[in-house]
């Protein structure tokens, strides 16, 4: 069984920025790909990143790129997320998640596993 648990969310002033972690565990983890999504009160999932787990290719959503990094250590089995430039519509709640087969970045559904979030605050 694959777990994903997310880090790093919290409260900060727009333009600001902070980094997501997101550390896997499980008995043979070896993902496709990771992604970042969030979900904002009373909004659908929204893909915000994704990289491959051996290629180095990355993809971001359109209302992130240029302010959003997304990078990955394959030793520490860990996904990050920098966000910079923050603004108040980045808040949401932040979700990592794991796709071990081929398919699309930006579609949730075809991740498999998925971390329980954690919550960004950006004020205004």
């Amino acid at each position: 069984q694959v777990q994903l648990v997310e880090s790093g969310g919290g409260l900060v002033q727009a333009g600001g920025s902070l980094r997501l972690s997101c550390a896997a565990s499980g008995r043979t983890f070896r993902p496709y790909a990771m992604g970042w999504f969030r979900q904002a009160p009373g909004k659908e999932r929204e893909f915000v990143a994704g990289v491959s787990w051996t290629g180095g290719t990355t993809i971001y959503g359109d209302s992130v790129k240029g302010r959003f990094t997304i990078s990955r250590d394959n030793a520490k089995n860990t996904v990050y997320l920098q966000m910079n430039s923050l603004k108040p519509e980045d808040t949401a709640i932040y979700y990592c998640a794991a796709r071990t087969t081929i398919g699309s970045y930006s579609r949730a559904r075809d991740y498999d596993y998925w971390g329980q979030g954690t919550q960004v605050t950006v004020s205004s």
